[in-house]
Order: C-alpha cells, then structure tokens, then sequence
C-alpha cells in the first residue's frame, strides 16, 4: 500500500524536529490560521485557554484549534495527510498562551513558578482527499521550580519565551526553570509522538514502513 504524502500544517520548527526524530519523511505547509482559529496570519496574542463563553474546555479548544489548522490545509491543498497541532498550558485554571511582550512573559513565570501546571497539546489528521478526521489531546505535568523574578526577567531577555505557549520552551534554556514532569516530554514540546502514532494507526499508516521510505 503507497504511503500517503504527510504534511505538518505549521510552521514550528520544534514539531518538525519531532517529526524528523521518529524517521517520518513529511512536508511543510503552515496554516494561515491564528490562535484563536480566525483566517488570518499567526500572531503572537496570547489568548484565554479555561473554559470560554461556551463552556469549552482547554482539551476541547486544543482538539478544535488543531482540527481548524489541519483542515485549513486540508481544504487548500486537496491531498495527503494533514498533521494539525495546538497547544495550551493550563496553571490554576488559567489558560496562558503566547504572551504578547516581554512584561506579560515575566508575568506568565511569575504565576508558574513553584507551581505544578498542564501542558495540553491536541492533534489532529485529516485525510485531505475525503476530509476525514481523526482528533485527540495529551496532557503533561509540569513542575516548576521555586525561581525568583530576576531569574524570570534573565530568561525573557533572552528572548525564547516570546513566541511560546506559557512563556517557556522545555527543550531549550526554560529547560532550567523545570523540576519534573509527569507523563509525555513531546507533549510539552508541542507534537505528543504517542498519541499522534494513534492517530496515523487509523489511517492505516505504518510508521516503521512510513520511516523506511
């Protein structure tokens, strides 16, 4: 059976690597939607990820958000598999995105340290040729260590926390702010391997035969 084309609707170079690190030969091709789902380009306002005027729930708006970017893709290119991701960090019942400047990333660390927090990433496959989808979300635990504001203010000059949910990035310096974690590392990065190999698996895709080609 052909493998079908695989395509990473974003433009994140960390979801890429995830993709590289399990041998799975794909493409990439962003989706113009924004984080709240609306057609426009990605931008870096942070949004509200606890329940909405709807009832929502984080996991629920993560499914949505990344069934939005892959169908986005789905609709413009007319083939393959889509890989579509979003991902929310959760700390008390407020939702933390991408945080607008710098003021609002020391605020993001200032409410997650010495805190233990949610990292919810949802996946989701579309096939684009019958529009079928296929949608789950993982959640890891996140414990933060107990640092201070001046240690908060030296990360966010460097300026990794500006374009990540949460303010922070596990696999590079935020590395350091970060006790222990519960469940799965790639779901904090953004591609949770575990639960989107589920997803392939429904559309009959072999990833060991998918990583040989």
């Amino acid at each position: 059976m052909p493998i079908p084309e695989i395509i990473l609707a974003s433009a994140s170079p960390r979801r890429a690597a995830l993709l590289r690190q399990i041998g799975l030969p794909f493409r990439v091709y962003p989706s113009a939607l924004d984080e709240n789902g609306a057609c426009l380009r990605r931008s870096r306002r942070g949004r509200q990820a606890g329940p909405g005027p709807d009832g929502e729930n984080p996991e629920a708006r993560a499914c949505r958000l990344a069934r939005a970017k892959a169908e986005d893709v789905a609709a413009r290119l007319g083939r393959g598999l889509i890989i579509g991701a979003d991902t929310i960090v959760v700390c008390e019942g407020i939702g933390l995105g991408k945080p607008r400047h710098s003021q609002e990333a020391r605020e993001f660390l200032r409410r997650l340290a010495g805190r233990t927090h949610q990292v919810i990433t949802g996946v989701a496959v579309t096939e684009a040729e019958t529009g079928r989808a296929e949608v789950a979300a993982a959640t890891t635990l996140v414990r933060m260590r107990a640092f201070d504001p001046v240690e908060a203010a030296a990360y966010v000059a460097t300026g990794e926390p500006l374009d990540k949910a949460g303010a922070y990035a596990i696999q590079g310096r935020g590395a350091l702010l970060v006790e222990g974690i519960e469940g799965d590392y790639s779901t904090i990065v953004g591609l949770p391997l575990p639960t989107l190999a589920m997803l392939l698996r429904r559309f009959s895709l072999d990833l060991w035969e998918a990583a040989r080609t």
